[in-house]
């Protein structure tokens, strides 16, 4: 694992939008459009967003006739993950547990903003 790649996939982490994207594709692979949908951004906001995303290796983008759908990369994270493990403090992300800190931690930025 190279600096660089650990840097492209907490960077991409470090953004709330982008958390949310990851927490959205845990449950099933979805298409851009569906993914923009309950952001109050532009599509092409979200397209950025996405791109980061997969150049982290976090996420696959796959275009099947005139829609692009976009799928977790388990991957990505398991390699920040193992980079993760060498300081000894930290448990292999399990993708399961992870899905239900990003809901409370949605849930948490949800209930501030009111």
């Amino acid at each position: 694992m190279t600096p660089e790649r650990l840097d492209l996939i907490f960077a991409a982490l470090a953004d709330q939008t982008r958390r949310r994207v990851l927490s959205m594709l845990l449950e099933d692979d979805m298409a851009v459009s569906d993914v923009a949908q309950p952001f109050a951004i532009s599509l092409a906001a979200v397209s950025k967003h996405l791109a980061v995303l997969a150049a982290a290796g976090l996420i696959r983008q796959e275009r099947r006739g005139r829609i692009t759908w976009c799928k977790l990369d388990p991957d990505g994270m398991r390699a920040a993950s193992i980079w993760m493990q060498g300081f000894g403090q930290f448990d292999p992300v399990d993708l399961d547990d992870f899905e239900r800190f990003l809901e409370t931690e949605l849930r948490g930025d949800d209930d501030t903003s009111s």
